[in-house]
């Protein structure tokens, strides 16, 4: 009997906690956090996915079926991965076939022409998201060169980099539209030698 009675607290308090998250997203105007699992829309969600795939992977095709006990693990894995896999590479044609095939499966399409046929029948949707990681995903260390490579050079200028003109760098000419270039340093004047007399 006692044990029934923490039963029915719990239910209690799981329906306040749900009628007082309800609320909360309400009151912010999210209306995206409705449905089966609303995390995955989530912009922290979607970052937090961690593939990256190669440079030579075009499109990604996917294909199960909805009922069938083998394609369990390759549905979770389009239900929880999937979403963050296009983010992370909105380059990527990402295509999923639905009850057109008995055995569950993904074909992805390189650039070289070739294809990568996974058979995934029967696996569980982490071994899935470890294999496709393995064979389609950059690797670690590769991401990490790339991230240190795009970093802002100080050497660089412009619009998108730290300077915006190289006048701003020190040792260089000052802007000509601030302090005008000595006559000897415009092509008017190197061209025309006259005009340095005048």
């Amino acid at each position: 009997m006692h044990q029934m009675g923490s039963d029915e607290n719990l239910k209690i308090e799981k329906k306040r906690i749900g009628a007082l998250l309800k609320q909360y997203f309400q009151k912010l105007n999210m209306p995206f956090m409705r449905g089966v699992a609303p995390i995955r829309r989530t912009l922290r969600y979607l970052q937090k996915g961690d593939i990256v795939l190669k440079d030579s992977v075009h499109i990604v095709s996917i294909n199960y079926n909805t009922g069938a006990e083998n394609h369990v693990g390759l549905r979770e894995f389009v239900f929880w991965h999937l979403s963050q896999v296009q983010y992370k590479n909105p380059s990527v044609q990402i295509v999923t076939f639905k009850n057109m095939t008995p055995t569950p499966f993904i074909r992805c399409y390189l650039d070289n022409y070739e294809e990568i046929i996974m058979d995934v029948d029967s696996q569980s949707k982490e071994d899935i998201y470890d294999r496709f990681k393995r064979v389609l995903a950059k690797p670690q260390a590769q991401l990490q060169l790339e991230a240190k490579s795009s970093e802002d050079n100080p050497a660089n200028f412009g619009a998108t980099c730290s300077k915006h003109c190289i006048c701003e760098v020190p040792g260089q000419v000052p802007c000509p539209s601030v302090v005008p270039l000595p006559k000897t340093m415009r092509g008017k004047y190197v061209f025309n030698p006259d005009l340095l007399n005048e």
